[in-house]
C-alpha cells in the first residue's frame, strides 16, 4: 500500500469533510435532520458516480505521461492555494478559518429559509466540498494507479469526520484546520511537483523515494515563509 498517497488523500478529504459537515449540522439543527441528510446523501451519491466514471476512464484511456503532467499541475494549483492561505493565517495576515462562526452564520440564515432551501444548502455544501475531494482522489489515485486506495482513504476520512460529528457535534470546530491544511498543502505540492516533472520526462534520483526530500524541502520553505511573515506582521504593528 502507498501510505504517502493514502495519508495525503485522507487528510485532504478530512479538511473538506469538516467544512461540509459544518453546513449539514447547521441545516440539521434548524430545518430538521431529514432535510439535511437527504441533501447530503444525494450529493455523496453523485460524487461516487463522478469518481467511478471519470477515474476509470482516465486510468484506461489517458497516456501515463500526459496524465502525470496534468495531474501534477492540478495538484500544484490545489497545494499552492492551500499553502498560501495557511501561511497567511499562521502569520496573522489573514483571519483564521472559523468553523464556529460559519456554523452560526449558516444557522442564522437557515432560520429564515424554507425546507426546500435547507435541502439545497446541504446538497450544494456537500457537493461543492466533495468535488474538491473527487479531484484529489481522481488525480492522486489515477496517476499512481491506485484509484481504489485513494477512494477508500477518502471514504475513511468522511466516515471518521461524520462519526465525530455524531458524537461530539460542535466540538469539530476545535479541529486545527489551518495546521491540517498546511500539512496537506505541503503533500499535494510535493506530489504535484514530482509527477509533473516525471510527466515531462524528468527522472528523479531514487525514483519515488525522492518524494521524501521533496516534502522536507517544501516543509522547510513554508516554515521560513511563516517566520518571515510573522516578523513582517510584527514590524507593521
Amino acid at each position: 500500500m502507498d501510505w504517502a498517497l493514502v495519508l495525503a488523500v485522507f487528510f485532504a478529504s478530512a479538511v473538506e469533510a469538516v467544512e461540509a459537515l459544518t453546513i449539514v449540522l447547521a441545516v440539521g439543527f434548524t430545518r430538521g435532520w431529514r432535510v439535511a441528510l437527504r441533501g447530503a446523501v444525494i450529493a455523496l451519491a453523485i460524487l461516487v458516480v463522478i469518481v467511478a466514471v471519470l477515474g476509470t476512464a482516465i486510468v484506461h484511456y489517458v497516456p501515463l505521461a500526459v496524465l502525470r503532467t496534468v495531474v501534477g499541475l492540478v495538484l500544484l494549483i490545489f497545494g499552492l492555494q492551500w499553502l498560501r492561505k495557511a501561511v497567511l493565517r499562521s502569520t496573522g495576515l489573514k483571519a483564521l478559518h472559523d468553523e464556529a462562526a460559519i456554523f452560526e452564520s449558516q444557522v442564522a440564515l437557515l432560520k429564515t429559509q424554507a425546507d426546500r432551501q435547507g435541502f439545497l444548502i446541504a446538497f450544494k455544501g456537500v457537493l461543492l466540498e466533495g468535488l474538491e475531494v473527487a479531484v484529489i482522489v481522481i488525480s492522486l489515485g489515477s496517476s499512481a494507479h491506485a484509484l481504489g486506495q485513494a477512494s477508500l482513504a477518502a471514504l475513511a476520512a468522511v466516515v471518521v469526520v461524520a462519526a465525530c460529528g455524531l458524537v461530539i457535534s460542535r466540538a469539530l470546530t476545535e479541529v486545527p484546520e489551518n495546521k491540517l491544511k498546511m500539512v496537506v498543502g505541503i503533500m499535494l505540492t510535493s506530489f504535484g511537483t514530482f509527477w509533473m516533472a516525471e510527466g515531462l520526462g524528468l527522472r528523479w534520483p531514487g525514483g519515488t523515494v525522492f518524494l521524501i526530500p521533496t516534502v522536507i524541502w517544501f516543509a522547510l520553505t513554508v516554515l521560513v515563509l511563516v517566520v518571515l511573515g510573522k516578523r513582517r506582521a510584527s514590524a507593521a504593528r
